[in-house]
């Protein structure tokens, strides 16, 4: 093998390394804001309050599509992101109505 080639051989193994470190950051993380969403859902249940806030919804969007252009991430990306995590969180806060 070429030193250009296991260079790169070393630098894909590296950045790798740091993806799978990453997506076990996403995961723990995810993990996290669920048992806060449960939560929430919980005391919605518990105070009979609607499962979804559209105005809360709307102001995290916003907020995310921000953050997102901050860090220089696709903003569109990130709006179809936290939206398939709130469809997720309201089926959950719908659950606790039942």
């Amino acid at each position: 093998m070429t030193d250009v080639v296991a260079r790169a051989a070393e630098l894909l193994a590296q950045h790798r390394a740091s993806i799978d470190r990453l997506d076990a950051i996403l995961v723990y993380t995810l993990a996290e804001r669920f048992k806060h969403t449960q939560e929430v859902g919980l005391l919605k249940a518990e105070h009979d309050l609607p499962p979804s806030d559209p105005a809360r919804e709307d102001q995290q969007i916003a907020r995310l599509e921000a953050l997102s252009k901050e860090a220089g991430l696709d903003p569109e990306f990130a709006k179809a992101f936290l939206s398939f995590i709130i469809e997720e969180v309201i089926r959950h806060h719908r659950k606790h109505q039942s």
